[in-house]
């Protein structure tokens, strides 16, 4: 077969199959299972976290009831308790709240403090100043409202009995609107020593002058007021600033009604978040000491105020028999909202075992009667803070993915893809030299994949390495080329003479003609091919009947011919019919005789014998001498295999291939063994 210069594409890679790709497949599963685990360890913190929130709040809740409660067990609790609704007066107004005790000592300075800081009922103003407008929780104490205020002030200037202008005097004006109607009271301070002071009411009527009092006025009598300066200098500039505090017992005759209306005392009056109360300590020339109107005055405490002391989710419920007084909500978290894919993964984590909800009681006695206090509590909350905290803890656990993420694209877009692109490439490369029926070398493109890292210096060199080879196999091809020529003009050069020899023993008794077309017949076979080897296999034979005894009874006459003396025959008597071709199962004998008689004891003869078995017939052919050694005994009929070295430039180990092939043509089989005394050629054929 011509060889000429080989420059193939590959062909589409063969299907590989799952042990090709264990390597990657591993890597893909390393970076899934790390990715996994990161998530799965986010979960198992995140439900851990959960697990640990919900005992904490499970064991804080009913303390955080107590804590509650307790806040409203005292005076400001109860004040809160006993006045839920807000006022209904305008601004700058002030509406009297329901004190948890039945009155103020407003006669003593220290108690009516006292009263008012464990009540809390001051509004609280801008630079210290306080007031406190309630009525006592007993209806029997008296229709009175009582203000107390606190400031810090300079000496007051006191009234001379009897003077009815106070422009150059301390006053107090009140103002007090409830029902629709308004009325005035001045009081002026009428100061018994520098420390203690009256503060006598006079009835004004609405509107008129605040520093004049009616002709012939006379104090209203159930109108009570004391004030008092205490305490050290608070500044050390003279006249001394002191913290002066004032306090007042306030008729109201609306209040009185109330009390003696038929079918009891109604207490506290109806009206009461609708009425407003508005004081101011005037000084002379008529400036403003304190006023109850002025902005930005913190009011005492409420219900609502107890919303911060709730959580996420939970509810405080007071009710005062069947009439629901408050019903507060916790406020959420104020950061970020949360996250709702976050927040129903946290609401389907295993965690927590506790109950969902959360409920617990317990009751406040005021002198308005039993408040019933409830506490009702929902997980929710807490997944929904947790998930807002979750949701900044999101961005390591996403930093982390990207990070393995990025890990895998470099490592699959520069390692691996190139890996698998060289591993297609000499997969097929591969692939294409293991074809049967063809031998073609086709280029490996790695100019892509060159670099300097390991994977370019390996792609590299399996480049140049195939290039070597083609070089190589290009050179071979060449060898084979003038080879093959040589081989067909020695074929012509031989041919010539033989054909003059046939001409010279035209003679179809001439022993010496058979030979010459024998000598023809194998210049034909070996060199009209490319090589001896690829020449034998490609012979064809003329497999016929013939008779195996006379043809063996000829090779022994006619070996002397063939250079090989001394060969023996012992006939059959009778004819053997084999399937065989005649000139090439000669050769084949005659290559064994000529390997038998190179190797067997000199003045030994070589002996012919003809076996019948069956549907075979077998030619033993015995020689004395050594036997053929272990290693080669199942290789001496091989092209090329020998024991001998080439003698005169002739090729040692083509006589028993061509034997081998010879019988294998004609079904027929050759094998050697060993015998005591030399070696035996069994050749075995089919008979006819």
């Amino acid at each position: 077969m011509k060889l000429g210069r080989v420059d193939l594409p590959l062909p589409d890679v063969p299907r590989l199959g799952v042990a090709a790709f264990r390597n990657r497949i591993v890597f893909h599963l390393v970076f899934i299972a790390l990715a996994l685990a990161t998530l799965a360890l986010a979960v198992a913190l995140l439900n851990e976290e959960r697990q640990r929130n919900a005992q904490r709040y499970e064991q804080t809740f009913a303390k955080s009831l107590a804590e509650i409660v307790a806040q409203l067990r005292h005076p400001s609790g109860q004040l809160a308790l006993m006045n839920p609704e807000p006022a209904q007066v305008d601004a700058g107004w002030v509406a009297p709240l329901v004190l948890p005790f039945g009155a103020i000592d407003f006669d003593d300075a220290t108690k009516a403090q006292r009263a008012v800081e464990m009540a809390g009922c001051a509004l609280q103003y801008p630079g210290g100043a306080s007031l406190c407008t309630a009525v006592g929780s007993n209806a029997y104490a008296g229709a009175f409202v009582y203000l107390v205020a606190s400031l810090d002030a300079l000496p007051l200037v006191s009234r001379e009995r009897g003077a009815r202008d106070l422009s150059d005097v301390h006053r107090v004006h009140i103002r007090l609107r409830s029902g629709g109607s308004e009325r005035q009271w001045l009081a002026p301070v009428e100061m018994a020593d520098g420390q203690r002071g009256q503060l006598p009411g006079f009835v004004v009527p609405a509107p008129d002058d605040a520093a004049l009092l009616p002709a012939q006025a006379r104090p209203q009598r159930d109108f009570r007021g004391w004030v008092w300066r205490e305490g050290p200098c608070l500044t050390t500039a003279e006249p001394c600033a002191r913290r002066t505090i004032v306090s007042i017992r306030l008729p109201v005759e609306a209040f009185r009604e109330a009390l003696f209306r038929p079918g009891g005392p109604q207490w506290p009056p109806a009206d009461l978040a609708r009425t407003g109360l508005r004081l101011a300590l005037l000084g002379p020339g008529g400036s403003v000491l304190f006023d109850s109107a002025a902005p930005d005055a913190q009011p005492a405490l409420s219900l609502a105020r107890l919303t911060g002391a709730l959580s996420p989710g939970e509810t405080l419920k007071i009710t005062r028999g069947a009439n629901v007084v408050a019903l507060l909500q916790g406020a959420e978290e104020t950061g970020a909202p949360p996250s709702p894919w976050l927040t129903t993964l946290i609401q389907h984590l295993p965690a927590p075992a506790a109950p969902r909800t959360l409920t617990a009681h317990d009751a406040v006695t005021t002198p308005r009667g039993r408040f019933d206090i409830t506490l009702s509590g929902d997980l929710q909350g807490l997944d929904r803070a947790l998930s807002a905290s979750a949701a900044r803890m999101a961005w390591p656990v996403g930093a982390m993915l990207a990070a393995i993420g990025l890990a895998w694209l470099i490592i699959e877009m520069g390692l691996i893809r190139r890996v698998a692109v060289l591993t297609r490439r000499a997969a097929a490369l591969s692939h294409q030299l293991q074809a049967p029926e063809r031998f073609e070398l086709g280029t490996l493109d790695v100019a892509d994949l060159r670099g300097r890292d390991e994977l370019g210096i390996l792609a590299g060199t399996l480049g140049e390495l195939l290039q070597h080879a083609r070089d190589s196999l290009r050179r071979e091809q060449l060898r084979a080329e003038r080879e093959h020529d040589q081989w067909h003009a020695v074929g012509h050069e031989i041919m010539s003479p033989l054909q003059s020899l046939m001409l010279l023993h035209a003679g179809d008794d001439d022993p010496s003609r058979r030979y010459v077309q024998r000598m023809q017949q194998a210049v034909k076979v070996l060199y009209g091919q490319a090589s001896p080897s690829e020449a034998l296999a490609a012979a064809t034979l003329a497999v016929g009947r013939m008779d195996l005894d006379a043809f063996l009874r000829g090779v022994a006459e006619n070996a002397a011919y063939a250079g090989v003396d001394a060969v023996a025959y012992a006939p059959a008597g009778e004819p053997v019919w084999v399937q065989a071709d005649e000139y090439p199962l000669e050769d084949a004998i005659t290559h064994v005789l000529a390997n038998a008689a190179r190797h067997r004891v000199p003045g030994t003869p070589i002996t012919l014998a003809l076996r019948v078995e069956g549907e075979s017939a077998t030619v033993d052919i015995h020689n004395q001498g050594p036997p053929i050694a272990e290693a080669l005994l199942g290789r001496v009929f091989d092209y090329g295999v020998s024991d001998a070295e080439p003698e005169d430039g002739a090729r040692r180990g083509q006589g028993l291939f061509v034997a081998k092939t010879y019988l294998a043509k004609m079904g027929g089989s050759i094998a050697a063994h060993n015998v005591p005394d030399g070696v035996v050629f069994e050749i075995g054929l089919r008979r006819a």
